[in-house]
């Protein structure tokens, strides 16, 4: 049997209400706490971010290719989908799908209302089984039709500015010389929490946006690229871009909703520094308890080193002793962290501000490898503070130590 181990295992086992047992408890709980609240600071951290990366990807590609210029306008030049142009972005390793896409400014008109707003036209390429979870009214616009489609999706916010509900028309004008307009019917409404779609962006079918620019079938704003790995963004822009047509230009989706992606880094920022302060304190904390701890059994390091035993053999029993307490932790700072994670995951009940913080409740992203990673940090680094405290057993002189009281 491991003697040391041993002898830490039987000097663990205190009488309930003791000393040794009250300031064992109040390291447990301590390192417990710390990787509980960690644990669900990465699981809303990871949860904020796919939730909001999700509903800009409803939007937006990850990659979007478009006419080169050097105009800030909403719309774009078009550029010309051909048979050459979809193969070379298919064939792409990380191109999961692609989708056409033109944009075109309008006004909506009501009886009392007007409002401007930016017609995204897709065609059947659309997602429109991911963008499903968004829509809280109604259905998608029918893509289908030989012909061009007047259905449209509008946001819950342009809705409610122009008090117009699923099913009602309503007359829009494109900006343009001259001007032409269309009645549109609403079939759905659709609501994200970010501003950049909620105030603007109208969802329509791409031929109507050929129609009202004159385009043939081939032409279109731009074709938005989706990939299979996103942390592979820039590698994938600099290879299209070195390989498109010189009139082609390659925008990231970071880069053009760059203030979304730079609020997200801030969160990143924020967790780590939440990771730096619960570790120094539980660091802190368990070399609290071990000077205690080593303290109060003081007269049995003096025995043991009367009796021979080395100061080696001395340190690895409160070493032992110590990972004993930070492991009962982790049991239990697992245990909060995923229970609390999972009863908001499954039934939401903290809410959130949908105008501040883009969605309507605290959202939960577990990720396990994460998880096991925060334990293994947590094990290595308080496990290593615990030979700051236990350096000091050498010191110890057997005959002081026996006396001692």
């Amino acid at each position: 049997m491991n003697l040391p181990f041993f002898i830490s295992k039987r000097i663990s086992k205190e009488e309930t209400g003791s000393f040794s047992s009250i300031i064992n408890r109040i390291a447990v709980i301590s390192i417990g706490l710390g990787l509980a609240v960690l644990i669900l600071a990465f699981m809303v951290l990871y949860g904020f971010k796919k939730e909001i990366k999700d509903k800009i990807y409803s939007f937006s590609g990850h990659l979007i290719i478009s006419k080169y210029t050097l105009s800030t306008s909403f719309e774009e030049g078009s550029i010309t989908v051909d048979d050459s142009l979809v193969r070379q972005l298919k064939n792409y390793p990380l191109t999961t799908r692609i989708q056409p896409y033109a944009m075109k400014a309008a006004l909506l008109k009501t009886d009392e209302e007007v409002q401007g707003v930016i017609v995204k036209g897709v065609d059947e390429s659309f997602d429109t089984l991911g963008f499903s979870k968004h829509m809280v009214e109604g259905r998608f616009p029918d893509l289908s039709a030989d012909k061009y489609s007047t259905e449209v999706a509008l946001s819950k916010r342009v809705s409610n500015y122009l008090e117009l509900d699923v099913g009602d028309e309503v007359l829009i004008y494109f900006v343009q010389n001259p001007p032409r307009f269309r009645r549109l019917q609403v079939t759905g409404l659709y609501e994200t929490g970010l501003e950049e779609f909620d105030e603007k962006i109208i969802l329509g079918d791409l031929d109507l946006v050929r129609r009202i620019n004159n385009w043939p079938d081939s032409l279109a704003g731009g074709v938005e690229v989706f990939l299979s790995d996103t942390d592979q963004l820039d590698k994938a822009e600099n290879d299209l871009f070195n390989s498109l047509d010189i009139d082609l230009y390659v925008d990231k989706v970071t880069d053009r909703y760059v203030q979304i992606f730079d609020w997200l880094n801030l969160l990143n920022r924020n967790v780590v520094i939440l990771l730096t302060i619960i570790l120094i304190v539980s660091g802190t904390s368990i070399i609290s308890i071990l000077l205690i701890l080593i303290m109060e059994r003081t007269q049995m390091i003096g025995v043991l080193k009367s009796l021979g035993a080395p100061n080696k053999l001395i340190r690895r029993v409160f070493v032992f002793n110590g990972l004993q307490l930070i492991v009962r932790g982790l049991f239990w700072g697992n245990v909060i962290g995923l229970s609390l994670g999972l009863i908001q995951y499954y039934f939401n009940i903290i809410p959130l501000d949908a105008a501040n913080y883009y969605m309507s409740h605290v959202p939960i992203e577990i990720d396990i490898p994460t998880i096991i990673g925060l334990n293994l940090l947590v094990l290595t680094l308080i496990g290593l503070t615990l030979l700051i405290p236990v350096a000091i057993v050498s010191r110890v002189s057997p005959v002081k130590a026996i006396r001692f009281d």
